[in-house]
């Protein structure tokens, strides 16, 4: 299937309504313990990592 202009606004607006539904979480909140912290998802773990520069890093 083709995409047009007018699907690719469409899907940009449903995507826009979506994240004001789900405010975001500051990250001081998710480090409020420290550096690192672990995230379950379907069965795994990732680790979610502060570097002293401020970047945030997902491991597997």
């Amino acid at each position: 299937m083709k995409n047009t202009g007018n699907s690719l606004t469409h899907e940009s607006e449903r995507r826009d309504l979506l994240l004001d539904r789900n405010p975001p979480i500051r990250s001081e909140t998710l480090f409020a313990a420290g550096d690192e912290l672990l995230i379950e998802h379907q069965g795994q773990r990732y680790r979610l990592r502060r570097t002293r520069a401020g970047k945030l890093i997902l491991t597997k």
